[in-house]
C-alpha cells in the first residue's frame, strides 16, 4: 500500500497503543503483583522458591527475548506489517497460560507438584508466549512513526494503558478475591482463580484492539532490515553491541533498577495494605489515585520534554521518588492515610520516569542506527524488554527472599516482627533502585536533549536520501 493511501498517525493508532500495553500488564502485572502473594498464601509454597523459578526464567528470557527480536528483522513483512500480525497470533495463548498459573484447586497436590506446575506454567506463559506478543509490540512503535513527536505520544499512552490496568487491578482484586476473616484481611484462593480468568479475556478483547487500531506506515528497509554482512551475527553479535553501545547499556541498567523499585512497590503493596495497615480499602483507593497521577503527568509529557528533555525529566523523576521513600522509612506513619500520601508523591516522580521509558529506547535506536550503520528495531528493543524481566525477577527474588528471611508465612503474617519487616522492605527497597536510576541516567547515559535533537536532524537527512 502507497503512503498516500495510509491514514495518517493520529489518534486511533494512541488509543490502539494504549489497548496494547493494556493487554499486556493484565498478565504481567498479575504476576508481578499477586504470583508470589497466590503461591505463599494460597498454594502453601516458600516465598524463595517462587523468587527462585522467576529468576530461573529470566535466563531462559535471555535467548527467547532475543531469538524473537531476531525473529522479527529478519521476517518479510505481510499485509498488516511485521509486527501487528504477531499481536493476533499470540493473544490467546499468552491468556491462557496466564490463567492456568493461578489454579487454586491444586492448592492440597503434593508440594514437587506444585513447584513443577508453577515452573512450567510460569515459563510458558513469560518466556515463551509473552515474550511472542511483547516484543512485536514493542517494535511496533518504530513502525508506526517515524516522528519523535509521535513516539513520545506512544509511550504516554502507552503508560497510560499500562497504569489503567493497574488500576482495574487494584481496585477489582481486592474487592473480589479477599475477604475479613477474624478482622484479618486474607486472600481466597477460587475467588483470586475467577479473577485471573476475568483478566485473561480482558487482555485478549485488548490485543485484538490494539490490532485493529494501529497501522504500520514506515518502510520496512527503514525499520530493520538488516544488511546481509550482518545476517549471521545471531545472539554474539547481540551481546556485543550491546557491551560497546553506551546509551543502551546504561538505559537498560536504569530500567532494571526502575523495575526493581517499581515492582517492589506493587508486590509489597498487597503486604502492607494488609498485614501492616489492616486495611484492603486503602489498597483499592491507591489504584485510583495512582490513575489521577498518570493522567496528570501524561498530560504534561510533552511539554516538560520540549523544554527540558527525557533525560533530564528522568533524573529529577527518580530524585522525587527516592526522597519520599526515605523520609516515610524514617518517620514511620502509623496512619495509614500518611503512608498513602508519601506513596503518591513518590508514585509522581516514578510516573515521570515511566512515561520517558518507552521514548528513550526509541532514542536509543536512533542512536544505535547512527553508530552502527543499520536500524534494528525488533533485536535492540528485545534487549531491552530482557532488562525488564530482569528488574521483574530480581524484584521477586529480592522479595521473596526478604519476606522468608523475615520469617513471612501465611501463619505468621500478622506477627509484630514480620509486620515491621514488611514496611522495611516496602521503603528501602524502592528508596535505593530509584537512587541508582538518577545515578545512572546522570552520569551514564549519553543522550540529553541537546544530543537527541541532533541525532533525529541527522537520520532525517539520511532517510531523505534513502
Amino acid at each position: 500500500m502507497s503512503e498516500k493511501q495510509l491514514r495518517p498517525f493520529g489518534m486511533k493508532d494512541k488509543m490502539g497503543y494504549l489497548l496494547g500495553d493494556l493487554g499486556n500488564d493484565l498478565t504481567f502485572i498479575l504476576s508481578s503483583s499477586y504470583l508470589m502473594k497466590f503461591y505463599t498464601d494460597i498454594m502453601g509454597v516458600p516465598a524463595a522458591i517462587v523468587g527462585v523459578i522467576m529468576m530461573i526464567a529470566r535466563f531462559v528470557d535471555a535467548f527467547t527475548d532475543v531469538t524473537m527480536g531476531r525473529i522479527c528483522d529478519k521476517g518479510q513483512p505481510t499485509k498488516a506489517g511485521k509486527f501487528r500480525p504477531w499481536i493476533r497470533r499470540m493473544c490467546g495463548p499468552v491468556a491462557v497460560a496466564s490463567f492456568l498459573m493461578y489454579q487454586s484447586s491444586l492448592s492440597g497436590m503434593p508440594m514437587p507438584f506444585k513447584v513443577g506446575y508453577l515452573f512450567v506454567t510460569y515459563i510458558l506463559w513469560g518466556s515463551v508466549f509473552y515474550t511472542s506478543i511483547n516484543i512485536p509490540y514493542g517494535s511496533m512503535a518504530s513502525a508506526i512513526s517515524n516522528k519523535p513527536e509521535d513516539r513520545q505520544s506512544l509511550s504516554t499512552f502507552r503508560t497510560v494503558g499500562g497504569t489503567l490496568s493497574g488500576v482495574f487491578m487494584g481496585i477489582l482484586v481486592p474487592m473480589i478475591a479477599f475477604e475479613t476473616v477474624n478482622g484479618q484481611t486474607v486472600l481466597v484462593g477460587s475467588k483470586f482463580t475467577v479473577a485471573a480468568g476475568i483478566f485473561s479475556v480482558l487482555a485478549i478483547l485488548c490485543y485484538l484492539g490494539c490490532y485493529a487500531l494501529t497501522l504500520e506506515r514506515v518502510k520496512p528497509q527503514q525499520i530493520g532490515q538488516l544488511p546481509k554482512e550482518s545476517a549471521g551475527t545471531g545472539f554474539f553479535g547481540v551481546l556485543k553491541s550491546l557491551f560497546t553501545n553506551r546509551a543502551l547499556l546504561s538505559v537498560i541498567a536504569a530500567m532494571l533498577f526502575m523495575l526493581l523499585a517499581q515492582l517492589t512497590i506493587q508486590g509489597m503493596n498487597n503486604y502492607v495494605y494488609p498485614n501492616v495497615y489492616n486495611n484492603a480499602g486503602a489498597l483499592s483507593l491507591s489504584s485510583l489515585l495512582i490513575l489521577a497521577v498518570v493522567l496528570v503527568c501524561a498530560a504534561f509529557a510533552k511539554p516538560l520534554t520540549k523544554r527540558f528533555g527525557r533525560k533530564e525529566i528522568s533524573i529529577a523523576g527518580s530524585v522525587l521518588a527516592a526522597v519520599c521513600y526515605g523520609i516515610c522509612f524514617l518517620i514511620r506513619p502509623s496512619n495509614v492515610w500518611v503512608y498513602l500520601a508519601f506513596a503518591m508523591i513518590a508514585y509522581i516522580g516514578l510516573m515521570l520516569f515511566s512515561i520517558m521509558s518507552w521514548a528513550l529506547i526509541t532514542d536509543v535506536i536512533d542512536y544505535s542506527e547512527i553508530r552502527n550503520g543499520i536500524r534494528e528495531d525488533g533485536t535492540i528493543y528485545s534487549v531491552y524488554s530482557f532488562s525488564r524481566k530482569l528488574g521483574q525477577a530480581a524484584s521477586a527474588g529480592l522479595v521473596g527472599g526478604l519476606l522468608s528471611l523475615a520469617g513471612y508465612t501465611a501463619e505468621t503474617a500478622f506477627d509484630t516482627g514480620v509486620v515491621n519487616a514488611i514496611f522495611d522492605i516496602s521503603c528501602i527497597v524502592p528508596a535505593i533502585g530509584f537512587i541508582a536510576v538518577a545515578l545512572i541516567m546522570g552520569l551514564a547515559y549519553p543522550l540529553n536533549k541537546k544530543r537527541v535533537d541532533e541525532n533525529v536532524k541527522i537520520l532525517a537527512e539520511k532517510h531523505s536520501n534513502d
